[in-house]
């Protein structure tokens, strides 16, 4: 009777009648979902199926479902959801809309539209820019910030029941074989047992919430002109009540995966910008980790079920595990310092650098135009009064940076620190952190003209610096000359001068600890 109902449910949103319309029915299907694009609206239905981890077998369940998805989604997609449609039988045996008889089912009723602005088309077509993965990940550290603690269990537990799921799911695949497996399930437990501690004390800080869940590309478009995160998992809480940055660790490994790390490294940086999650930097690697080895087995069952070996779907499965088994392994820690006036371009080496040292999703910029604002609890764009700059205040901005450095490299992070570094005294703090850390230190200074620099500052717009011409002259007035870092040619590209910086040898300033 349920395969019946639902069959003569189907029939009535296939029908342009049902909307009154005379124009064909557009259709799209998902493993649990039917979608009816309507003109410039979408019906979207539930499967009446039941599995492990969804039941939609009532049409009072697919209602709930319904309801719920409405209800989650339109905190992260406002004007995206239009609200829920009913569909009953009426006395006479006809389908309505919100009708007076019987629920035969439901379905959400959203705005349409257009394919090409989901995210994973953009990334496809090359339209993801800085600035729109900027404002999305803003976005992204506001609604976890919103989203509700849950405390039923602790974080390490939370993530052993993610690996279980998976390692079970591998075993019912042919894709990959029982040695290598066997490696790769001993990889992830160890990496659960090394971030143990810092998992139960984030899950007791508050930061397992009811989060997202499905957080990647295609579950993110450009609506009315802004990003939106939509279609999140409503069906089951316990999937998506999760760490936080194991929800933003699905974006960035998707990002990775398509080939856009520094998209990746992006996201990361602002979003810790936003968030009080720095503790949890260092865990990234493994999450985003586990987010391909989810992938891997989910892709790999596909082939299982599909009857017959699908080499696109093989190597898909094949890609997402190597993925994993790479962020997986650990990577050395790395101090890396950029100094030079403003205009040198310090802020764009370090961005172009950074997704390119470290461990996935690359190094931890920590820049010194971002921690004054921050420390004047003001957003990284808002200019702030010559005051803000008195030596002093400066001062206070170095040795805030070293200190929000210290604990990302003592915890195994990779950092990038970016500011003028003109006074020995601020280069010292650097050298000193690396030396007592017993880290290699990578010390440049970004060298170019007075009027390449003035060219370049008064060009620019935007941004977190509020330095101009006159800022540049007092530095430039300033210089001794004497600085004791590998002096880089600033007139060049970014990609040259990166290149050129991960090719210089690693060096210690102090006893590597144990």
């Amino acid at each position: 009777m349920i395969a019946e109902d639902q069959t003569a449910a189907v029939a009535f949103l296939s029908a342009p009648a049902s909307y009154g319309i005379t124009e064909p029915i557009e259709t799209m299907e998902t493993h649990i979902s039917r979608i009816f694009l309507v003109g410039r609206r979408a019906f979207k239905m539930k499967r009446a199926v039941k599995l492990p981890y969804v039941d939609f077998s009532t049409a009072r369940l697919r209602l709930d479902a319904c309801q719920k998805e409405v209800e989650l989604n339109s905190a992260t997609a406002p004007g995206l959801y239009l609200g829920v449609r009913r569909i009953t039988r009426e006395k006479d045996g006809t389908l309505a809309f919100d009708g007076h008889g019987e629920l035969l089912d439901a379905v959400v009723e959203m705005a349409r539209f257009d394919q090409q602005a989901l995210f994973d088309r953009m990334a496809v077509e090359g339209r993801l820019t800085p600035e729109l993965m900027t404002v999305a990940a803003q976005m992204i550290a506001r609604f976890h910030r919103a989203a509700p603690v849950v405390h039923e269990g602790g974080g390490a537990a939370n993530i052993a029941g993610v690996l279980r799921i998976n390692a079970a799911g591998f075993a019912t695949s042919r894709v990959f074989q029982p040695a290598e497996l066997g490696a790769f399930t001993l990889a992830f437990d160890r990496g659960l047992a090394r971030h143990a501690t810092l998992l139960d004390r984030r899950e007791a800080a508050g930061k397992v919430r009811r989060c997202h869940g499905d957080l990647h590309l295609r579950n993110i478009c450009l609506f009315e002109g802004a990003p939106r995160l939509f279609d999140c998992i409503e069906f089951n809480d316990q999937i998506a009540t999760v760490d936080t940055l194991y929800d933003l660790a699905f974006l960035l490994m998707d990002l990775w995966h398509r080939g856009f790390p520094d998209l990746a490294n992006l996201v990361m940086n602002r979003y810790l910008d936003e968030s009080d999650d720095e503790d949890g930097f260092v865990l990234l690697p493994y999450l985003m980790a586990i987010r391909a080895a989810v992938r891997a087995h989910v892709t790999a069952t596909q082939v299982e079920e599909s009857g017959e070996a699908s080499a696109k779907l093989v190597a898909e499965a094949r890609s997402y595990f190597d993925l994993a088994r790479l962020l997986i392994q650990p990577v050395p820690v790395r101090l890396i310092a950029i100094g030079g006036f403003s205009g040198s371009g310090k802020t764009t080496v370090a961005e172009t650098l950074a997704a390119r040292v470290g461990a996935a999703p690359g190094a931890r910029i920590v820049e010194s135009d971002r921690v004054r604002k921050a420390m004047h609890r003001v957003s990284a764009e808002t200019r702030l009064p010559p005051s803000a700059y008195r030596p002093e205040v400066s001062e206070k901005v170095y040795r805030e940076m070293a200190e929000r450095a210290r604990p990302l490299l003592a915890a195994g992070g990779t950092v990038i620190v970016d500011a003028v570094f003109d006074k020995p005294e601020n280069r010292n703090l650097m050298e000193k952190l690396a030396g007592e850390l017993g880290i290699p230190l990578t010390a440049v200074w970004l060298d170019a003209e007075a009027t390449l620099l003035c060219d370049r500052v008064a060009s620019r717009s935007g941004g977190p610096s509020d330095a101009d011409v006159d800022v540049l002259s007092g530095q430039l007035a300033r210089d001794s000359g004497e600085r004791g870092w590998r002096r880089i040619d600033a007139a060049r590209g970014a990609e040259q001068i990166a290149a050129e910086i991960l090719n210089l040898p690693i060096s210690y300033l102090g006893t590597p600890q144990p």
